[in-house]
C-alpha cells in the first residue's frame, strides 16, 4: 500500500521498537494526527488464541468511560410492541420480515443490528450477509434480546462489540483524535481490562501478545502491554 507524504513524515518519528505506556502512546497519536478531518483512534490487540477453536474465540461487548465519538446507526428486527420500544428508544432501522427482505437485498446503512429471539429464524437466513461484517445478531454480544429499547441506548451510548478477527486480533475504535489524553487512555485500559477479564480458560502461554494505537491517517504505536496499567502516569497527565 502506498502512502502520502505526511503518513511518510510523521512515520519517520515513530521508533517501530518501541514500548510506550498508554499515556505516551496517546500523546504521540494525537500529535501525529495530521488529517484535515477528526480522526478515529484505532485500538489492535493481538492475543495469544487460537480462533480456529470455538472456545477460544473472544467476543463481547463493552461501554467506553468516555464514548467512542460515534454515534451509531442501529437497526432492529423486531414486531409488535418490541418494534414500538425500539423506535422510542431511537433506533434507526425497525422491522422484521420487511426489514430482512431489505437487507438480503442489500441494504446495510448500519453499524449493529439487533434482533428479538422470535426473529432470529428469519435473521439466519441473513448469515451470509450480516456475517461476514460482524453484524449478525448474538445472544453473548447482547444483541440477541427481548429488552431492545436498553440495547438501542446502549449502542448508541458508546457500547461497542468486540471479537478476534482470524488470525487473534480484537480491533476496535476507541475515541477521536480530538478527545483529552486522559479520556482516550480511560477507554484503552476498559477495553485491556475487558479482553483479560474474558480471557479463555484455554488460552495457554501468553496471552496479549502485542496493543498498537493509531489513528485513521498515522502510523501504528506499541503500548507496552505490562504498563497499561501504570498508575504513576496519571499523576503526569494533563
Amino acid at each position: 500500500m502506498k502512502h502520502g507524504k505526511n503518513y511518510r513524515n510523521s512515520l519517520a518519528k515513530v521508533d517501530r521498537e518501541e514500548l510506550l505506556n498508554v499515556t505516551d502512546a496517546m500523546e504521540k497519536v494525537k500529535t501525529l494526527s495530521t488529517a484535515k478531518f477528526d480522526e478515529t483512534v484505532e485500538l489492535a490487540i493481538r492475543l495469544g488464541v487460537d480462533p480456529r477453536r470455538a472456545e477460544q474465540i473472544v467476543r463481547g461487548t463493552l461501554s467506553l468511560p468516555a464514548g467512542t465519538g460515534k454515534t451509531n446507526r442501529v437497526a432492529v428486527f423486531a414486531a409488535g410492541e418490541a418494534a414500538q420500544a425500539a423506535r422510542d428508544a431511537g433506533a434507526d432501522e425497525v422491522g422484521a420480515e420487511d426489514l430482512v427482505a431489505k437487507v438480503a437485498g442489500g441494504f446495510l446503512d448500519f453499524d449493529v443490528a439487533i434482533a428479538t429471539p422470535d426473529l432470529m429464524g428469519q435473521v439466519g437466513g441473513l448469515g451470509r450477509v450480516l456475517g461476514p461484517r460482524g453484524l449478525m445478531p448474538n445472544p453473548k454480544t447482547g444483541t440477541v434480546t427481548m429488552d431492545v429499547a436498553k440495547a438501542v441506548t446502549e449502542f448508541k451510548g458508546g457500547r461497542v462489540e468486540y471479537r478476534t478477527d482470524k488470525i487473534g486480533n480484537v480491533q476496535l475504535r476507541v475515541g477521536k483524535v480530538s478527545f483529552s489524553r486522559d479520556d482516550l487512555v480511560k477507554n484503552v485500559r476498559a477495553v485491556v481490562d475487558e479482553v483479560v477479564r474474558v480471557k479463555p480458560a484455554s488460552a495457554k502461554g501468553r496471552y496479549i501478545m502485542s496493543i498498537t494505537v493509531s489513528s485513521t491517517m498515522g502510523p501504528g504505536v506499541k503500548v507496552d502491554p505490562a504498563r497499561v496499567k501504570d498508575v504513576e502516569e496519571v499523576a503526569v497527565s494533563a
